[in-house]
């Protein structure tokens, strides 16, 4: 087979994403549309300061279902405000802090001696391979490779 043939059969192929990561699909879902503004603002507002001034996210068991009942709402309605209001579902949003969170943490001095695995535990991860895509899909590369670029850089 020519170059030009094995180039042709790789274009017709789609591309593996590393970590059986996929192409987010936007969904048109009714209910988030009946929403009130005001309400939906002010749940923001409460999601926010629990998830990330109060840091839940660092817990591997805080569910969704945990939350609605501390929000005094239920499921499907926290759902719909976090779709609406953060572009993304429940799961991505605690992973983009924990991701943060250990972006920080793996670059801070006082935590060099820490393993990658340990540092994914500190966030909030309940596993290594949960971490490992999570982080590849908000940051474009493996932890490991993320701490070697910044320890490089602060040489």
């Amino acid at each position: 087979m020519s170059d030009l043939e094995n180039k042709a059969q790789e274009q017709e192929q789609p591309k593996k994403r590393p970590y059986n990561l996929r192409e987010k699909k936007e969904k048109d879902a009714a209910y988030r549309s009946l929403i009130r503004p005001e309400l939906a603002d002010e749940l923001y507002d409460k999601i926010l300061n629990i998830i990330v001034v109060q840091k839940k996210y660092r817990d591997p068991d805080y569910s969704a279902k945990d939350l609605a009942k501390e929000l005094q709402t239920n499921t499907r309605y926290l759902s719909a405000v976090v779709n609406s209001r953060f572009g993304m579902n429940y799961s991505c949003l605690l992973n983009e802090y924990r991701v943060k969170d250990a972006m920080h943490l793996l670059t801070d001095k006082r935590y060099a001696d820490k393993n990658v695995e340990e540092i994914s535990t500190m966030v909030g991860f309940a596993n290594r391979q949960s971490f490992y895509a999570a982080f590849y899909k908000n940051v474009g590369e493996t932890p490991n490779g993320y701490r070697k670029r910044h320890a490089e850089k602060k040489k």
